[in-house]
């Protein structure tokens, strides 16, 4: 299965496949899906995604239930750590490249505002890895430490 961001199309075309000033689109895929055709540039990798956003004080109980009801919506969410003024959110994002789960994560916050009932705060803070290199920053011992325990929790 092969899901795609609402309001974009899937691509097939490679990175020359555009016509010069199209915008590119963006996909996200399912776990399990098979690219046997594709050139390795255009199979999906793992991204680390760490979001932080920040603003006018809200009751915590508020911005708890705001996440949770986001993790609920997407379960691809790790962990969420919030206070009553900012709150950071990390998952693991698959994407061909970094740019479209950068793309992807700074869409996250303001197209599930009215749905998960987000606090309107802003974008602070994004930081998006592969997979290897987040791996490298666990085993030296320095990095975003490890997304344990899974859920939302206050700071």
């Amino acid at each position: 299965m092969r899901r795609v961001r609402p309001g974009t199309g899937a691509s097939r075309g490679g990175p020359g496949s555009r016509a010069a000033g199209e915008e590119r689109t963006l996909t996200s895929v399912a776990a399990g899906d098979s690219f046997p055709d594709r050139p390795p540039e255009e199979i999906p990798r793992l991204w680390h995604v760490t979001l932080s956003v920040s603003g006018e004080r809200t009751p915590l109980t508020e911005v708890r239930r705001a996440l949770e009801q986001l993790a609920h919506d997407h379960p691809f969410l790790l962990t969420s750590r919030y206070a009553d003024d900012h709150a950071e959110i990390r998952y693991w994002e698959e994407a061909r490249d970094l740019h479209d789960a950068a793309a992807v994560a700074l869409r996250l916050w303001g197209e599930h505002r009215q749905t998960a009932g987000l606090p309107p705060w802003e974008i602070v803070g994004l930081e998006v890895i592969d997979r290897a290199t987040y791996h490298q920053r666990i085993a030296a011992g320095y990095g975003p430490a490890p997304a344990t325990p899974v859920g939302v929790h206050p700071f």
